[in-house]
């Protein structure tokens, strides 16, 4: 290899080049020089085609390719080796001032080629153990390769005497949390993050425009109106001394006005697609207020993981979203088109409740929530509970159980709080007695079919 500037043993090696990188090379004052430029052949996005051929997938393995930036990178001491366009700048601003790569800008590319490597061949290797013997790919291989890029350190885990860290995946889906601006605040804590992630998917789950109070991992309010302040004022009033300290996510844009009335109690966090110029500034007076912008998309993670003793629980996402036409009346009585609206509602909720789940509602608005119990009557209490410490008639409500009634107690505590609608997954072996407890206490029930533990 030629030298490519006096100053510099070796070349710069690039994953892709563009008559624009050339140009801005040539501009650079550094001629003539041997630009040698890998461009791994595409195997990730041609597998990413599920119908990619066995034969396409293994003509796009590159050998050659990563076995250079390898050996470049190896010698990192004289050579600068770029993988990512994003550091061709960099780099050229180097060779300006100074007329060399530095050893430390050296060194942080060639750790960047190996990171880059291992998921080329992590992606081969993922590829290749999905497919069985009569070559079908299948949705979780036998060897799984996952690569996550640290965002940041933290002060501490969920607990002071926990250290943490947080990654995030080398191409998030759109939409997901990882992909946050922090307009202002404190640095952001574990829990923060875990909570904030809750709040993000529970309210990009709306249509209309809605406000989700999360504390500790679970909805304590929710609400969906015709404007944010709105929404906001239904959430909120679920359960004000909950949503003391908690973290508040919406799904449009936060103005001005949602930001004043938010701004009457005290939240860790605050989350929308956009935040006006207006709201920026209402809420630049509360300084150690965190307050994120995320986009507004829908795309899942393909896997939730969960770490356990030794190993790793990988699973689909609880993507499913229930359509009106799915649902299934079970009783002589079926719900109103008002019914229907809040029992769609609840639904939604209770999704992304912890198990046991129960949530009342009425005209868009939480009014209980039940969590986390061992005991489906004992989540049904709480639920209506925490209405009645909030001061909400749970009279006419609709309620959502997220999965079914093992027996016909955890419905009549249910109804004895006041609901006269319930939807839940159906599915027990004593679904007739639930079902006839249902039309003995003169309510409507839907079975969904579905159910969604959250642990």
């Amino acid at each position: 290899m030629k030298t490519l500037h006096p100053k510099i043993h070796g070349g710069i090696l690039a994953r892709r080049d563009t008559p624009a990188h050339m140009a801005a090379i040539r501009d650079a004052g550094i001629a003539p020089i041997d630009l040698i430029v890998v461009n791994l052949y595409p195997f990730q996005a041609t597998v990413a085609d599920p119908d990619c051929r066995l034969e396409d997938a293994i003509e796009n393995i590159d050998i050659g390719g990563p076995t250079m930036l390898r050996a470049a990178a190896k010698n990192h001491s004289g050579v600068a080796v770029v993988v990512d366009p994003a550091d061709y700048a960099n780099v050229l601003q180097e060779l300006r001032a100074t007329g060399e790569v530095s050893g430390a800008t050296r060194f942080a590319l060639a750790k960047k080629v190996f990171a880059h490597t291992a998921a080329y061949d992590g992606a081969i290797a993922n590829y290749l153990f999905a497919l069985d013997a009569q070559h079908k790919r299948q949705p979780y291989p036998d060897v799984l390769n996952l690569q996550f890029r640290k965002l940041q350190d933290m002060r501490y885990g969920e607990n002071p005497h926990q250290s943490a860290a947080f990654y995030r995946d080398d191409r998030p889906p759109e939409g997901s949390l990882a992909n946050y601006r922090q307009l202002q605040g404190k640095e952001l804590s574990y829990n923060n993050i875990a909570d904030a992630d809750a709040a993000w998917e529970c309210v990009k789950s709306f249509p209309e425009p809605a406000c989700v109070i999360i504390k500790h991992a679970n909805p304590c309010g929710v609400g969906v109106a015709d404007g944010l302040p709105a929404a906001y004022e239904k959430a909120f009033k679920t359960d004000p001394v909950s949503a003391f300290g908690g973290i508040l996510a919406f799904n449009r844009a936060l103005d001005r006005a949602t930001a004043e009335a938010v701004g009457r109690q005290f939240a860790e966090v605050i989350i929308a697609p956009r935040v006006e110029r207006e709201a920026r500034e209402f809420f630049a007076t509360k300084q150690n207020l965190r307050v994120l912008e995320v986009p507004l998309a829908h795309d899942v993670n393909p896997f939730d993981c969960k770490r356990v003793g030794g190993g790793l629980l990988v699973q689909s996402p609880d993507a499913h979203v229930i359509e009106r036409t799915a649902l299934r009346v079970v009783t002589r009585k079926a719900p109103t088109e008002a019914q229907w609206a809040d029992l769609m509602f609840a639904w939604r909720v209770a999704k992304f409740v912890k198990s046991n789940a129960i949530v009342f509602c009425r005209n868009g608005m939480t009014l209980g929530v039940g969590a986390g119990q061992m005991s489906r009557v004992d989540s049904a209490r709480i639920a209506a509970s925490k209405a009645k410490n909030a001061n909400l008639s749970l009279e006419g409500s609709c309620a959502a159980s997220d999965a079914f009634f093992p027996f016909r107690d955890g419905l009549d505590v249910v109804v004895d709080g006041g609901a006269i609608a319930v939807i839940q997954p159906g599915g027990s072996v004593r679904d007739d007695e639930v079902i006839a407890a249902a039309d003995e206490r003169g309510i409507a029930m839907v079975f969904t079919g579905v159910r969604h533990f959250r642990h």
